[in-house]
């Protein structure tokens, strides 16, 4: 027989409890209701904890789920490198190997992006399950459920860098700066952390996984592209240029760039920054609210 879950269940029991758990339209909390102001930091920090337990734990049933982290790296630098590169490394004053300085840094500014469009996908996914009605029946703070998802796709982000600099080093990236290397890790995962919140939304008020991930390909496109990920914009139309000086991304790839083979950085680290801090700033709540109040 299914039990419903006890207003007393603590989130651990819930997880282990798995499918014997029902919820039933009495047992969902009332989305309106201000869970959160009752429950204390401490109890925040273990309900997170919790959960980014039970999310690893997802990720060793299914890894299937990493192999966007490991191979997106991989098929991204092999493919710009060696079909990309003689071509724009020329431009540059130099050859594939002046391109493989150039681009090595602007993929990992890219990496943040690309990963927070899983977590989107997948909180969808978690919604469509009913996880999340599970989650949202127990006394544990809505945002503990969203800031466990960032954790959790900012190690696997962290995976996606290791595999990236690996493969940058095999096709010939020279690694001077090792500080600035581990800087630009940093500024990646804060901004990306910034865009998860986006995805996050995304992934509460979208339908479907498959709405989600259409979404951010147009999103994520347009950005990619029309940035100094790839290649210089000084050949670019002018129209492009002016997009590309607004455009997060370029700035978060020069500043990566400065710092990991130098060059200037306090323009693009302070956009950057500004970006993060005010997408976080202006989605986080929105995320977290539209997580409560989502039927």
């Amino acid at each position: 027989m299914s039990a419903r879950p006890s207003p007393t269940t603590t989130l651990p029991e819930a997880l282990r409890a798995g499918p014997s758990i029902t919820i039933t339209p009495a047992a969902t909390a009332n989305p309106a209701e201000p869970a959160d102001t009752r429950i204390p930091l401490r109890s925040h920090l273990r309900h997170t904890g919790a959960l980014i337990r039970r999310n690893l734990l997802w990720i060793r049933q299914d890894p299937e789920s990493m192999f966007d982290a490991i191979l997106f790296p991989v098929i991204f630098t092999l493919l710009f490198v060696y079909v990309f590169g003689g071509s724009i490394g020329q431009s540059l004053g130099g050859g594939q190997e002046a391109y493989v300085q150039y681009v090595i840094p602007g993929l990992l500014a890219m990496m943040g992006m690309n990963m927070a469009q899983g977590v989107g996908t997948g909180f969808n996914t978690d919604f469509n399950s009913g996880v999340m009605d599970r989650f949202r029946s127990l006394p544990i703070g809505r945002g503990s459920v969203l800031f466990a998802k960032i954790v959790v796709e900012l190690m696997r982000m962290l995976v996606a860098c290791v595999i990236l600099m690996v493969v940058a080093v095999l096709v010939g990236f020279d690694i001077t700066h090792w500080p600035g290397l581990f800087a630009a890790v940093g500024l990646a995962t804060v901004f990306g952390s910034a865009l998860m919140w986006v995805f996050l939304t995304l992934g509460v008020v979208m339908k479907s996984a498959q709405s989600v991930q259409a979404m951010g390909f147009l999103v994520l496109m347009p950005l990619q592209f029309g940035s100094s990920i790839f290649a210089p914009t000084a050949s670019m139309p002018g129209w492009l240029q002016n997009f590309t000086k607004y455009n997060p991304l370029s700035s978060l790839a020069d500043a990566a760039r400065g710092l990991m083979v130098g060059g200037p950085v306090a323009h693009g680290l302070w956009v950057t920054l500004a970006w993060s801090v005010g997408l976080t700033a202006v989605m986080a709540p929105v995320a977290i609210h539209k997580f409560r109040t989502k039927n």
